[in-house]
């Protein structure tokens, strides 16, 4: 199986086959609007800016299923990550990323890429989760909005990222891909 077998509905409910990413690197993230991480907006985009034209694709799937941080409309989603953070990078529909209700795209993401723990930064998010949703880190499934999965030009995840990295210390892992 490869990212390319899945088809899912942009932010404007148009459905767009990920085979059309074939050839590209991806960085595919859950996402949302009104979280302490919404920031990464920024350094996504700013990442999609520098590496396009070498190949790097961005996909944004708002997420609500994280004490509701993305509670908008698709519209309302997309008009924020515009007007606020210049995205330009693909956004989809809303999606749940984890548990019974997670979309096929996100179950395979997540058991292709499995949860290691979190990298050093993470302990802040750790303790938080422990603390008031501990179920969160019994699986492989998302842990928080702005966990990021890095697909290579043949479809296959290679890497994952927390939600408490940067999407700036992704960068060495995306130019190694790009070559």
């Amino acid at each position: 199986m490869s990212v390319y077998e899945y088809t899912m509905d942009n932010v404007k409910g148009e459905a767009v086959s990920l085979a059309d990413f074939k050839g590209k690197v991806l960085i595919i993230a859950n996402t949302a609007s009104k979280c302490g991480l919404t920031p990464q907006y920024e350094g996504l985009q700013a990442l999609y800016e520098q590496y396009q034209s070498q190949g790097l694709e961005i996909l944004g799937f708002p997420c609500n299923q994280f004490a509701g941080q993305e509670p908008g409309t698709n519209d309302e989603v997309e008009s924020f990550c515009k007007l606020n953070y210049g995205v330009t990078f693909p956004l989809f529909a809303k999606v749940d990323v984890r548990g019974e209700t997670a979309v096929p795209l996100f179950r395979y993401l997540s058991n292709a890429a499995p949860f290691e723990g979190f990298p050093e930064g993470g302990e802040r998010l750790k303790a938080n989760l422990e603390k008031h949703n501990p179920q969160l880190l019994e699986d492989n499934d998302p842990k928080w909005n702005f966990t990021k999965f890095v697909v290579d030009r043949e479809g296959n995840v290679v890497a994952r990222f927390e939600p408490s990295t940067a999407p700036a210390e992704m960068e060495e892992t995306i130019k190694q891909l790009l070559k």
